[in-house]
């Protein structure tokens, strides 16, 4: 039953807010000593993948999944890929479709549910490099992304597949869009409207007649978007039938490896949805971690080594073989 009752994780005084522990890093942060190497890859359907490689020289790979509107360049990414290389692990960055600096050439992007392109690194992973471990390590979006991929796979995973994370998921997407259309978080919507509809606008002007007509600049939250964009372009009836489908929490209970999901409690981004207490309790391999503090991908009490806190959680339950561990000065959530 692991369902988490406590955690490690202080803010900083006067710094407990979630919004301030989601923009600081934002703004803030900058993560050096990550040198990225570019592979480009091809997708079966006609489309690439761009991968951007940090290695370490060891024979431990971790492939991070970056969260909406992201890319390899996040500090979060990059911090999360440097913590894993200072402990012997390479690295690599999936940048969805669209968010490498190039467009991609299909009509589809990327969205929450799109597995089949995680699938396909791995693929490509296992053919052309030898690992003996691999880690799966998505935020946000991305983290959805990895629980959705875990939970349909079942034990059809890669060989060298063992213990993986997430981090601030909205695991219930119909819920987390709900909440994200509130006032309070418009900065956020406006942030992330504003390159959605830039790159719909684009795709709709290079395949004319796939979408329906309108300007794209006039849709204000995620259910606007998705009913006229991600839908149809996916192959969803609509933005609830999309959400349905793609929501990470309906799957968790087929993991089968050890698996740490950390989601603050006052993530300004996720809805009571987003915390499955009842599918951790019931599975052996979900590890759901819930702050009190955190924010959305926040977390930012640097630690001795000038990680983030979340970077030296996820690397110990990782190098750990997946098991929790209760850490001294833990708290209770």
């Amino acid at each position: 039953m692991p369902l988490l009752d406590y955690s490690t994780y202080r803010p900083p005084p006067l710094l407990a807010n979630g919004h301030l522990q989601t923009v600081l890093p934002w703004l803030l942060r900058r993560v050096p000593g990550v040198d990225y190497r570019r592979e480009r890859i091809p997708t079966p359907d006609g489309d690439f993948l761009d991968l951007d490689w940090s290695p370490a020289g060891g024979r431990r790979l971790v492939v991070v999944c970056h969260g909406l509107e992201g890319s390899s360049q996040a500090a979060y990414v990059r911090g999360m890929v440097r913590a894993f290389n200072r402990r012997g692990w390479d690295g690599v960055v999936l940048n969805f479709r669209g968010c490498s600096g190039e467009p991609n050439r299909r009509l589809r992007s990327y969205h929450s549910g799109a597995t089949e392109d995680l699938a396909a690194v791995l693929d490509h992973v296992g053919q052309t490099r030898a690992y003996r471990h691999l880690a799966l390590v998505g935020f946000s979006l991305g983290g959805n992304l990895v629980l959705k991929y875990l939970g349909e796979r079942g034990e059809d995973l890669p060989p060298a597949l063992g213990p993986c994370a997430a981090v601030s998921v909205p695991c219930d997407l119909a819920g987390s869009s709900r909440r994200m259309a509130r006032p309070e978080n418009r900065i956020y919507m406006l942030r992330f409207m504003r390159t959605l509809c830039r790159k719909a606008a684009h795709k709709a002007r290079c395949f004319p007649g796939t979408l329906s007509p309108g300007d794209f600049r006039g849709l204000r939250t995620f259910q606007d978007f998705d009913d006229r964009y991600t839908a149809p372009a996916h192959g969803f009836r609509d933005a609830a039938h999309y959400w349905a489908a793609c929501s990470s929490r309906r799957f968790l209970a087929g993991i089968r490896v050890p698996t740490l999901l950390i989601n603050a409690r006052n993530d300004p981004f996720l809805s009571a949805g987003c915390y499955p207490a009842a599918e951790a309790a019931a599975s052996p391999q979900v590890h759901l971690e819930t702050p009190v503090s955190g924010g959305h991908v926040g977390f930012l009490t640097p630690t001795l080594t000038g990680d983030f806190w979340h970077e030296d959680r996820v690397t110990a339950f990782v190098g750990a073989g997946g098991m929790p561990g209760v850490p001294d000065g833990a708290i209770s959530r």
